[in-house]
């Protein structure tokens, strides 16, 4: 019977006309077996789609499936959020003397999940338990004052092999800048502006660090623009270190967060 036949072997000629011209291929395998060219006759006039063939898939790429959860790559991806909006996963208190609560707070006056730091006696906030870029990346965040009178962000973060922390508020409720440079903290070096932080109302603060410069942005407003070329960046001495590498704290002052993002630069 036809269908006992054992199977006629394909010549690697054969396999290289199939993958230049499908119908001469057909044409070729009548020559060698009536039984294989019924087989193979609609598979080869229809393109030969199947991304499995054994006679041309090296000529074509495998189809590709986004996994489920896959992140999109791109600019985009490169953007990392450290506040999720459910928890504080990934922080820790960072254990100041006479702190006030750090905590989730759901929704915040119908705004959504914030971060929400009490007044303390002195210094109150939470500390960044993964690792963060030590160099060329940019920090954003929104930060709203509920009450007080002193800095309601102390943002820390690496610069290189150092620390650092911008100040918005310090000292009275209006100093801004770096602590420190040259050894010299937020209120009395190059950085030092004297801004307003009205309560309730939202700030966006963006902080840039690369090799060269230290830069701040509040809003749309420049705020800090430092060259590091013979400058030397350091923590201000005290439970402040408690912050290294990447935290945030106030001083005297209860303050909301959202938005905590971070994201590499090229």
């Amino acid at each position: 019977m036809l269908g006992n036949r054992p199977p006629t072997p394909v010549s690697e000629a054969a396999i290289q006309l199939h993958r230049r011209k499908p119908r001469l291929f057909l044409n070729h395998l009548m020559k060698l077996s009536p039984f294989l060219s019924v087989g193979f006759a609609a598979f080869l006039l229809s393109g030969c789609a199947a991304t499995d063939c054994p006679y041309c898939k090296v000529d074509k790429p495998a189809a590709t499936t986004a996994s489920p959860g896959a992140k999109p790559t791109g600019a985009a991806s490169a953007v990392r959020s450290l506040f999720d909006g459910k928890s504080l996963t990934g922080w820790k208190d960072s254990g100041f003397a006479g702190a006030g609560e750090t905590k989730l707070e759901p929704n915040f006056r119908g705004q959504g999940p914030v971060i929400l730091i009490e007044a303390g006696q002195s210094l109150s906030g939470i500390t960044f338990t993964n690792p963060v870029p030590k160099q060329n990346f940019e920090i954003t965040l929104e930060a709203l004052k509920v009450q007080g009178n002193d800095f309601f962000i102390g943002l820390t973060f690496p610069v290189g092999a150092a620390h650092a922390t911008l100040v918005l508020g310090g000292w009275g409720g209006a100093t801004t800048g770096i602590s420190s440079i040259d050894g010299l903290d937020a209120s009395e070096n190059d950085t030092t502006k004297f801004l307003a932080y009205d309560k309730d109302k939202w700030f966006r603060i963006r902080m840039k660090v690369t090799p060269a410069k230290l830069e701040t942005w509040i809003e749309n407003d420049k705020v800090v623009d430092q060259e590091l070329k013979d400058r030397r960046v350091s923590m201000r001495f005290g439970e402040i270190e408690n912050s290294i590498p990447f935290g945030l704290a106030t001083y005297q002052t209860t303050t909301v967060i959202r938005k905590v993002e971070i994201k590499p630069l090229e």
